[in-house]
Protein backbone atom coordinates (compact mmCIF):
# COMPACT_ATOMS: atom_id res chain seq x y z
CA UNK A 1 0.00 0.00 0.00
CA UNK A 2 1.48 3.24 -0.52
CA UNK A 3 2.08 5.51 1.17
CA UNK A 4 -0.37 8.31 2.18
CA UNK A 5 0.64 11.85 0.85
CA UNK A 6 0.50 14.83 3.30
CA UNK A 7 -3.06 15.97 2.41
CA UNK A 8 -3.93 12.62 2.93
CA UNK A 9 -2.42 12.71 6.42
CA UNK A 10 -3.79 15.90 7.17
CA UNK A 11 -7.22 14.60 6.16
CA UNK A 12 -7.13 11.61 8.17
CA UNK A 13 -6.09 14.04 11.06
CA UNK A 14 -9.38 16.04 10.74
CA UNK A 15 -11.79 12.76 10.39
CA UNK A 16 -9.90 11.67 13.34
CA UNK A 17 -11.31 15.18 15.47
CA UNK A 18 -14.18 15.40 13.44
CA UNK A 19 -15.48 11.60 14.03
CA UNK A 20 -14.57 11.11 17.79
CA UNK A 21 -16.85 12.86 21.00
CA UNK A 22 -16.33 12.92 24.30
CA UNK A 23 -16.14 9.20 24.43
CA UNK A 24 -13.92 7.75 22.48
CA UNK A 25 -16.17 6.89 19.87
CA UNK A 26 -15.25 7.01 16.15
CA UNK A 27 -16.90 5.56 12.97
CA UNK A 28 -14.31 3.47 11.65
CA UNK A 29 -10.18 2.75 13.64
CA UNK A 30 -7.68 5.01 12.29
CA UNK A 31 -6.05 2.46 11.66
CA UNK A 32 -8.11 1.63 8.77
CA UNK A 33 -6.90 2.29 5.46
CA UNK A 34 -6.45 5.93 3.95
CA UNK A 35 -9.13 4.95 1.07
CA UNK A 36 -11.57 3.71 4.27
CA UNK A 37 -11.19 6.56 5.83
CA UNK A 38 -11.86 8.73 2.49
CA UNK A 39 -14.77 6.98 1.85
CA UNK A 40 -15.75 7.62 5.37
CA UNK A 41 -15.10 11.24 4.61
CA UNK A 42 -17.02 11.73 1.30
CA UNK A 43 -20.03 10.08 3.53
CA UNK A 44 -19.90 12.20 6.03
CA UNK A 45 -19.88 15.20 3.87
CA UNK A 46 -22.58 13.80 1.82
CA UNK A 47 -24.86 13.23 5.15
CA UNK A 48 -23.52 16.87 6.35
CA UNK A 49 -25.52 18.31 2.99
CA UNK A 50 -28.48 16.08 4.10
CA UNK A 51 -28.67 17.00 6.85
CA UNK A 52 -28.14 13.86 8.84
CA UNK A 53 -25.35 13.41 11.75
CA UNK A 54 -21.54 13.71 10.92
CA UNK A 55 -20.49 11.20 12.92
CA UNK A 56 -22.57 8.16 12.06
CA UNK A 57 -23.57 9.18 8.02
CA UNK A 58 -27.17 8.59 9.69
CA UNK A 59 -25.92 4.82 10.52
CA UNK A 60 -27.00 5.64 13.98
CA UNK A 61 -23.38 3.49 15.48
CA UNK A 62 -20.09 4.02 15.74
CA UNK A 63 -17.31 1.59 16.13
CA UNK A 64 -15.36 2.04 19.20
CA UNK A 65 -11.45 3.43 18.54
CA UNK A 66 -9.89 0.57 21.08
CA UNK A 67 -7.11 -1.79 20.98
CA UNK A 68 -7.54 -4.94 19.04
CA UNK A 69 -6.98 -6.88 22.65
CA UNK A 70 -9.86 -4.95 24.47
CA UNK A 71 -13.31 -7.03 23.96
CA UNK A 72 -15.24 -4.29 22.54
CA UNK A 73 -13.04 -4.07 19.62
CA UNK A 74 -15.28 -3.90 16.67
CA UNK A 75 -18.01 -3.41 18.54
CA UNK A 76 -20.77 -0.98 17.64
CA UNK A 77 -22.44 1.59 19.78
CA UNK A 78 -25.14 4.04 19.32
CA UNK A 79 -23.86 7.57 18.57
CA UNK A 80 -24.37 10.51 20.09
CA UNK A 81 -27.02 11.47 18.01
CA UNK A 82 -29.31 8.60 18.62
CA UNK A 83 -28.51 8.75 22.70
CA UNK A 84 -30.89 11.50 23.34
CA UNK A 85 -33.47 9.16 21.44
CA UNK A 86 -32.61 6.45 23.03
CA UNK A 87 -32.85 7.79 26.40
CA UNK A 88 -36.00 9.50 25.55
CA UNK A 89 -37.28 6.49 24.25
CA UNK A 90 -36.25 4.35 27.98
CA UNK A 91 -37.81 7.03 29.76
CA UNK A 92 -41.31 6.74 28.40
CA UNK A 93 -41.18 3.23 28.58
CA UNK A 94 -40.95 4.04 32.40
CA UNK A 95 -43.33 6.56 32.70
CA UNK A 96 -45.48 3.61 30.31
CA UNK A 97 -44.78 1.40 33.68
CA UNK A 98 -45.44 3.68 36.19
CA UNK A 99 -49.08 4.18 37.46
CA UNK A 100 -49.48 7.82 35.84
CA UNK A 101 -51.40 6.11 32.77
CA UNK A 102 -54.06 4.68 34.87
CA UNK A 103 -54.20 8.09 36.76
CA UNK A 104 -54.72 10.16 33.99
CA UNK A 105 -57.90 11.38 35.12
CA UNK A 106 -56.86 12.52 38.59
CA UNK A 107 -56.75 16.32 37.78
CA UNK A 108 -56.79 19.98 39.73
CA UNK A 109 -60.03 20.17 37.82
CA UNK A 110 -61.54 17.53 39.50
CA UNK A 111 -60.08 17.44 42.75
CA UNK A 112 -62.61 18.87 45.28
CA UNK A 113 -60.91 21.64 46.87
CA UNK A 114 -63.36 22.11 50.01
CA UNK A 115 -65.25 19.03 50.62
CA UNK A 116 -68.47 19.72 52.32
CA UNK A 117 -68.80 17.23 54.39
CA UNK A 118 -65.57 18.18 56.64
CA UNK A 119 -65.79 20.63 59.26
CA UNK A 120 -64.85 23.88 57.71
CA UNK A 121 -60.90 24.15 59.49
CA UNK A 122 -60.44 20.72 58.32
CA UNK A 123 -61.95 21.84 54.90
CA UNK A 124 -59.78 24.67 54.83
CA UNK A 125 -56.83 22.82 54.96
CA UNK A 126 -57.37 20.37 52.09
CA UNK A 127 -58.22 23.95 49.84
CA UNK A 128 -54.53 24.87 51.37
CA UNK A 129 -52.91 21.47 50.17
CA UNK A 130 -54.94 21.93 46.83
CA UNK A 131 -53.58 25.67 46.16
CA UNK A 132 -49.55 24.01 47.43
CA UNK A 133 -50.11 22.12 44.94
CA UNK A 134 -51.05 23.81 41.87
CA UNK A 135 -48.33 26.61 42.81
CA UNK A 136 -45.10 23.51 42.42
CA UNK A 137 -47.26 22.33 39.43
CA UNK A 138 -46.58 25.75 37.50
CA UNK A 139 -42.57 25.95 38.12
CA UNK A 140 -41.27 22.76 40.20
CA UNK A 141 -38.74 23.39 42.32
CA UNK A 142 -37.42 21.89 45.35
CA UNK A 143 -39.23 19.06 47.27
CA UNK A 144 -42.74 19.13 48.18
CA UNK A 145 -43.93 15.75 50.76
CA UNK A 146 -47.39 15.47 51.36
CA UNK A 147 -48.45 13.51 54.32
CA UNK A 148 -51.75 12.03 55.65
CA UNK A 149 -53.78 9.20 56.33
CA UNK A 150 -55.42 7.10 53.85
CA UNK A 151 -57.87 8.52 51.17
CA UNK A 152 -56.89 12.01 52.20
CA UNK A 153 -56.15 13.11 48.66
CA UNK A 154 -52.59 12.65 48.68
CA UNK A 155 -52.17 10.41 45.73
CA UNK A 156 -54.82 12.66 43.75
CA UNK A 157 -52.76 15.81 43.87
CA UNK A 158 -49.14 13.79 43.33
CA UNK A 159 -50.95 12.74 40.19
CA UNK A 160 -52.37 15.76 39.21
CA UNK A 161 -49.27 17.56 39.87
CA UNK A 162 -47.74 15.15 37.10
CA UNK A 163 -50.77 15.58 34.93
CA UNK A 164 -50.44 19.38 34.83
CA UNK A 165 -46.64 18.81 33.77
CA UNK A 166 -47.44 16.27 30.71
CA UNK A 167 -49.85 19.10 29.15
CA UNK A 168 -47.20 21.46 29.79
CA UNK A 169 -44.74 19.59 27.38
CA UNK A 170 -42.99 17.79 30.20
CA UNK A 171 -44.05 14.58 31.54
CA UNK A 172 -42.57 13.39 34.66
CA UNK A 173 -42.00 9.65 36.03
CA UNK A 174 -44.39 9.34 38.82
CA UNK A 175 -43.87 5.75 40.52
CA UNK A 176 -45.72 3.91 43.10
CA UNK A 177 -42.37 3.08 45.57
CA UNK A 178 -43.24 -0.43 45.70
CA UNK A 179 -43.69 -0.74 41.91
CA UNK A 180 -40.38 1.30 41.52
CA UNK A 181 -38.51 -1.40 43.46
CA UNK A 182 -40.06 -4.09 41.43
CA UNK A 183 -39.01 -2.57 37.96
CA UNK A 184 -35.04 -2.56 39.78
CA UNK A 185 -35.16 -5.74 40.77
CA UNK A 186 -36.50 -7.04 37.53
CA UNK A 187 -34.00 -4.94 35.47
CA UNK A 188 -31.30 -6.98 37.20
CA UNK A 189 -32.47 -9.75 34.94
CA UNK A 190 -30.23 -10.44 31.97
CA UNK A 191 -33.14 -10.70 29.47
CA UNK A 192 -34.48 -7.26 30.76
CA UNK A 193 -35.00 -4.82 27.98
CA UNK A 194 -33.47 -2.00 30.29
CA UNK A 195 -30.39 -2.30 32.35
CA UNK A 196 -30.42 -1.59 36.12
CA UNK A 197 -28.34 1.29 35.82
CA UNK A 198 -29.46 2.73 32.70
CA UNK A 199 -32.89 2.69 34.52
CA UNK A 200 -31.83 3.36 37.98
CA UNK A 201 -29.79 6.38 35.91
CA UNK A 202 -33.01 8.01 34.80
CA UNK A 203 -34.59 8.09 38.06
CA UNK A 204 -32.03 9.57 39.65
CA UNK A 205 -31.93 12.77 37.04
CA UNK A 206 -35.40 12.55 35.54
CA UNK A 207 -36.26 16.64 35.61
CA UNK A 208 -39.45 15.77 37.85
CA UNK A 209 -39.79 12.91 40.07
CA UNK A 210 -43.35 11.63 41.37
CA UNK A 211 -43.18 8.75 44.34
CA UNK A 212 -46.50 7.69 45.97
CA UNK A 213 -46.99 6.07 49.04
CA UNK A 214 -43.45 6.00 50.74
CA UNK A 215 -43.12 3.94 53.33
CA UNK A 216 -45.46 0.98 52.40
CA UNK A 217 -42.22 -0.60 50.88
CA UNK A 218 -40.80 -3.75 52.19
CA UNK A 219 -37.64 -2.34 54.36
CA UNK A 220 -35.11 -4.55 53.50
CA UNK A 221 -31.81 -3.66 54.04
CA UNK A 222 -31.63 -3.51 49.69
CA UNK A 223 -35.12 -1.58 49.08
CA UNK A 224 -33.58 0.98 52.00
CA UNK A 225 -30.36 1.50 50.32
CA UNK A 226 -31.57 1.81 46.62
CA UNK A 227 -34.45 4.91 48.23
CA UNK A 228 -31.67 6.15 50.24
CA UNK A 229 -29.00 6.10 46.96
CA UNK A 230 -32.25 7.71 44.57
CA UNK A 231 -33.21 10.40 47.15
CA UNK A 232 -29.97 11.91 48.46
CA UNK A 233 -28.54 11.97 44.59
CA UNK A 234 -31.76 13.80 43.72
CA UNK A 235 -31.24 15.74 47.60
CA UNK A 236 -27.49 16.82 46.38
CA UNK A 237 -28.53 17.65 42.80
CA UNK A 238 -31.77 19.57 44.37
CA UNK A 239 -33.80 17.67 41.52
CA UNK A 240 -37.76 18.96 41.74
CA UNK A 241 -39.36 15.92 43.82
CA UNK A 242 -42.96 15.34 44.73
CA UNK A 243 -43.42 12.82 48.01
CA UNK A 244 -46.58 11.19 49.65
CA UNK A 245 -46.57 9.28 52.58
CA UNK A 246 -48.76 7.98 55.01
CA UNK A 247 -46.01 7.70 57.59
CA UNK A 248 -44.87 10.49 60.09
CA UNK A 249 -41.22 12.16 59.04
CA UNK A 250 -40.10 11.14 62.08
CA UNK A 251 -41.19 7.51 62.05
CA UNK A 252 -38.69 7.21 59.09
CA UNK A 253 -35.59 5.99 58.34
CA UNK A 254 -33.31 8.60 59.83
CA UNK A 255 -31.01 9.16 56.71
CA UNK A 256 -34.37 10.39 54.82
CA UNK A 257 -35.80 11.88 57.34
CA UNK A 258 -32.56 14.32 57.79
CA UNK A 259 -33.18 15.50 54.34
CA UNK A 260 -36.73 15.65 54.29
CA UNK A 261 -36.77 17.68 57.61
CA UNK A 262 -34.31 20.86 55.53
CA UNK A 263 -36.16 23.81 54.98
CA UNK A 264 -34.09 25.33 52.15
CA UNK A 265 -34.93 22.66 50.01
CA UNK A 266 -38.35 20.47 51.71
CA UNK A 267 -41.91 21.52 51.72
CA UNK A 268 -43.74 19.20 53.97
CA UNK A 269 -47.42 19.87 53.83
CA UNK A 270 -49.83 17.47 56.35
CA UNK A 271 -53.29 16.96 55.06
CA UNK A 272 -55.08 16.50 58.23
CA UNK A 273 -58.63 15.31 56.29
CA UNK A 274 -60.17 11.83 57.06
CA UNK A 275 -60.46 8.87 54.25
CA UNK A 276 -62.29 10.56 51.47
CA UNK A 277 -63.38 6.83 49.89
CA UNK A 278 -65.81 6.39 53.08
CA UNK A 279 -66.44 10.60 53.81
CA UNK A 280 -65.92 9.91 57.07
CA UNK A 281 -63.68 9.25 59.93
CA UNK A 282 -64.43 5.31 60.62
CA UNK A 283 -62.28 5.56 63.71
CA UNK A 284 -65.03 7.84 65.39
CA UNK A 285 -68.40 5.75 65.85
CA UNK A 286 -65.52 2.65 67.31
CA UNK A 287 -63.49 5.21 69.85
CA UNK A 288 -65.41 8.45 70.17
CA UNK A 289 -67.13 8.26 73.27
CA UNK A 290 -68.48 11.90 72.92
CA UNK A 291 -72.24 10.63 72.43
CA UNK A 292 -71.83 9.54 76.04
CA UNK A 293 -72.04 13.41 77.13
CA UNK A 294 -74.33 14.96 74.85
CA UNK A 295 -76.61 16.36 77.44
CA UNK A 296 -73.33 18.61 78.30
CA UNK A 297 -73.35 21.73 77.78
CA UNK A 298 -72.11 25.50 78.79
CA UNK A 299 -76.01 25.90 79.63
CA UNK A 300 -76.57 23.53 82.05
CA UNK A 301 -73.26 23.71 83.83
CA UNK A 302 -73.07 24.66 87.39
CA UNK A 303 -71.11 27.18 88.58
CA UNK A 304 -72.22 26.19 92.06
CA UNK A 305 -72.41 30.23 93.36
CA UNK A 306 -74.02 29.19 96.90
CA UNK A 307 -71.70 26.15 97.22
CA UNK A 308 -68.17 27.53 96.70
CA UNK A 309 -65.92 29.87 98.68
CA UNK A 310 -65.50 33.40 96.96
CA UNK A 311 -62.08 32.76 95.16
CA UNK A 312 -63.12 29.32 93.92
CA UNK A 313 -66.38 30.45 92.39
CA UNK A 314 -64.06 32.85 90.94
CA UNK A 315 -61.36 30.64 89.75
CA UNK A 316 -64.33 28.40 87.95
CA UNK A 317 -66.12 31.41 86.44
CA UNK A 318 -62.93 32.44 84.66
CA UNK A 319 -61.84 29.40 83.10
CA UNK A 320 -65.48 28.65 82.18
CA UNK A 321 -65.41 31.65 80.32
CA UNK A 322 -62.23 30.84 78.72
CA UNK A 323 -63.79 27.45 77.89
CA UNK A 324 -66.32 29.30 75.88
CA UNK A 325 -64.39 31.41 74.24
CA UNK A 326 -62.02 28.08 72.87
CA UNK A 327 -65.13 26.42 71.83
CA UNK A 328 -66.23 29.37 69.80
CA UNK A 329 -62.52 30.04 68.18
CA UNK A 330 -60.76 26.56 68.79
CA UNK A 331 -57.17 27.09 68.66
CA UNK A 332 -53.53 25.11 70.18
CA UNK A 333 -53.95 23.81 73.21
CA UNK A 334 -56.59 24.06 76.46
CA UNK A 335 -55.64 21.84 79.50
CA UNK A 336 -58.45 21.78 82.59
CA UNK A 337 -56.62 20.48 85.73
CA UNK A 338 -58.28 19.51 88.63
CA UNK A 339 -59.08 17.51 91.05
CA UNK A 340 -61.65 14.41 90.59
CA UNK A 341 -65.14 15.29 90.12
CA UNK A 342 -64.82 19.23 89.63
CA UNK A 343 -66.07 19.52 86.15
CA UNK A 344 -63.09 18.97 84.10
CA UNK A 345 -65.25 16.87 81.67
CA UNK A 346 -68.14 18.38 81.60
CA UNK A 347 -66.54 21.24 80.18
CA UNK A 348 -64.35 19.28 77.59
CA UNK A 349 -67.47 17.75 76.55
CA UNK A 350 -69.57 21.05 75.96
CA UNK A 351 -66.33 22.26 74.42
CA UNK A 352 -66.82 19.52 71.81
CA UNK A 353 -70.20 18.91 71.29
CA UNK A 354 -70.33 23.07 70.70
CA UNK A 355 -67.90 22.59 67.56
CA UNK A 356 -69.75 19.44 66.50
CA UNK A 357 -73.47 21.38 66.50
CA UNK A 358 -71.46 24.47 64.74
CA UNK A 359 -69.83 22.25 62.30
CA UNK A 360 -72.98 19.75 61.68
CA UNK A 361 -70.60 16.85 60.84
CA UNK A 362 -69.95 13.88 63.72
CA UNK A 363 -66.12 13.67 62.58
CA UNK A 364 -65.86 17.42 63.83
CA UNK A 365 -64.63 16.45 67.20
CA UNK A 366 -63.42 13.02 69.07
CA UNK A 367 -63.65 12.43 72.30
CA UNK A 368 -61.47 10.11 73.82
CA UNK A 369 -60.41 8.80 77.46
CA UNK A 370 -56.98 8.07 77.51
CA UNK A 371 -56.95 4.40 79.13
CA UNK A 372 -59.70 3.50 76.32
CA UNK A 373 -57.48 5.58 73.57
CA UNK A 374 -54.27 3.17 74.34
CA UNK A 375 -56.66 -0.18 74.63
CA UNK A 376 -57.96 0.42 71.14
CA UNK A 377 -54.01 1.11 70.24
CA UNK A 378 -53.15 -1.90 71.35
CA UNK A 379 -56.21 -3.77 70.41
CA UNK A 380 -55.35 -2.87 66.34
CA UNK A 381 -51.99 -4.69 66.41
CA UNK A 382 -54.32 -8.04 66.13
CA UNK A 383 -54.94 -9.61 62.63
CA UNK A 384 -58.69 -9.59 63.35
CA UNK A 385 -59.00 -5.94 64.10
CA UNK A 386 -61.59 -4.53 61.83
CA UNK A 387 -58.67 -1.51 61.33
CA UNK A 388 -55.27 -1.26 60.73
CA UNK A 389 -53.00 0.60 63.79
CA UNK A 390 -51.51 2.94 61.48
CA UNK A 391 -54.72 3.84 60.28
CA UNK A 392 -56.11 4.71 63.69
CA UNK A 393 -53.37 6.55 64.76
CA UNK A 394 -53.55 8.32 62.23
CA UNK A 395 -57.30 9.07 62.24
CA UNK A 396 -56.77 10.13 65.97
CA UNK A 397 -53.62 12.25 65.66
CA UNK A 398 -55.09 14.47 62.31
CA UNK A 399 -58.73 14.28 64.35
CA UNK A 400 -60.10 18.34 63.80
CA UNK A 401 -60.86 18.61 67.44
CA UNK A 402 -59.27 15.57 69.99
CA UNK A 403 -60.67 16.14 73.69
CA UNK A 404 -58.17 13.15 75.29
CA UNK A 405 -60.21 13.56 79.21
CA UNK A 406 -58.37 11.68 82.41
CA UNK A 407 -54.51 12.30 81.27
CA UNK A 408 -52.11 10.51 83.62
CA UNK A 409 -54.93 7.60 84.47
CA UNK A 410 -53.28 5.72 82.03
CA UNK A 411 -50.56 3.08 82.69
CA UNK A 412 -47.04 4.43 83.01
CA UNK A 413 -45.64 1.31 80.16
CA UNK A 414 -42.47 2.86 78.24
CA UNK A 415 -45.17 2.18 75.11
CA UNK A 416 -47.80 4.29 77.00
CA UNK A 417 -45.64 7.17 77.48
CA UNK A 418 -44.17 6.53 73.49
CA UNK A 419 -47.90 6.81 71.94
CA UNK A 420 -48.93 9.58 73.62
CA UNK A 421 -45.58 11.69 72.72
CA UNK A 422 -46.03 10.33 69.29
CA UNK A 423 -49.63 11.69 69.66
CA UNK A 424 -49.59 14.90 71.06
CA UNK A 425 -46.15 15.93 70.04
CA UNK A 426 -47.36 15.97 66.67
CA UNK A 427 -50.71 18.17 67.59
CA UNK A 428 -48.28 20.61 69.29
CA UNK A 429 -46.35 21.07 66.28
CA UNK A 430 -49.06 20.97 63.77
CA UNK A 431 -51.36 23.56 66.26
CA UNK A 432 -54.29 21.33 66.11
CA UNK A 433 -57.07 22.09 68.95
CA UNK A 434 -56.79 19.86 71.56
CA UNK A 435 -58.49 19.84 74.92
CA UNK A 436 -56.69 17.81 77.59
CA UNK A 437 -58.18 17.34 81.39
CA UNK A 438 -55.86 15.33 84.22
CA UNK A 439 -55.87 15.39 87.93
CA UNK A 440 -52.28 15.16 88.19
CA UNK A 441 -50.09 18.24 89.73
CA UNK A 442 -47.82 19.62 87.19
CA UNK A 443 -44.98 18.20 89.19
CA UNK A 444 -46.61 14.73 88.47
CA UNK A 445 -46.88 15.36 84.44
CA UNK A 446 -44.03 13.86 81.89
CA UNK A 447 -41.52 16.94 81.38
CA UNK A 448 -41.61 16.91 77.90
CA UNK A 449 -45.63 17.08 77.97
CA UNK A 450 -45.40 19.99 80.76
CA UNK A 451 -43.01 22.15 78.23
CA UNK A 452 -45.86 22.12 76.23
CA UNK A 453 -48.76 22.48 78.32
CA UNK A 454 -47.04 25.61 80.19
CA UNK A 455 -46.09 27.46 76.34
CA UNK A 456 -48.23 30.52 76.57
CA UNK A 457 -47.87 30.95 72.81
CA UNK A 458 -49.82 27.70 71.98
CA UNK A 459 -51.64 26.25 75.00
CA UNK A 460 -53.95 27.57 77.77
CA UNK A 461 -53.67 25.83 81.21
CA UNK A 462 -56.69 26.23 83.61
CA UNK A 463 -56.17 25.18 87.28
CA UNK A 464 -59.46 24.54 88.87
CA UNK A 465 -59.50 25.06 92.15
CA UNK A 466 -63.01 23.78 93.10
CA UNK A 467 -63.46 21.24 94.58
CA UNK A 468 -65.62 18.03 93.81
CA UNK A 469 -69.21 18.37 92.46
CA UNK A 470 -70.16 15.07 93.99
CA UNK A 471 -69.89 16.04 97.44
CA UNK A 472 -70.64 19.11 99.21
CA UNK A 473 -68.69 21.29 101.00
CA UNK A 474 -69.67 20.02 103.88
CA UNK A 475 -68.01 16.64 102.78
CA UNK A 476 -65.29 18.40 101.57
CA UNK A 477 -64.43 20.09 105.12
CA UNK A 478 -61.52 17.80 106.91
CA UNK A 479 -63.04 16.15 109.76
CA UNK A 480 -62.08 16.68 113.63
CA UNK A 481 -60.17 13.87 114.85
CA UNK A 482 -61.46 11.64 117.66
CA UNK A 483 -60.41 12.06 120.88
CA UNK A 484 -58.48 8.50 121.77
Amino acid sequence: MSTPTSSSDDLSNDLQDDLTDEDGAVILSAALSERTIVKTSRRSTTALLDNTCSRCGGAGFVVLDVPVSDPDFGKAVPCVCRRQELLEKRVRALQERSSLTALQWLTFENFIQEPSHLAPSIAYNVHRAYDTCVYYAQEPDGWLVVTGTYGCGKTHLAAAIANARVAMGEPPIFMVIPDLLDHLRAAYNPQSETRYDELFDQLRNTPLLVLDDLGTQSSTPWAQEKLFQLLNHRYIARLPTVITTNQRIDELEPRLRSRLHDPNLVTVFAIVAPDFRTGKNASQTTLSTLHLYEDKSFENFDLRRNELTGPEYLNLQEHVNRCVHFADQPQGWLVLAGTYGCGKTHLAAAIANKVLARAGDEDAAMFVVVPDLLDHLRSAFSPQSSMSYDRLFDAIKNSPMLVLDDLGTESATPWAKEKLFQLLNYRYSALLPTVITTSSTPNEIEPWLRTRMFDIARCQFCGIDASAYRRSRAENAPRPRRKP
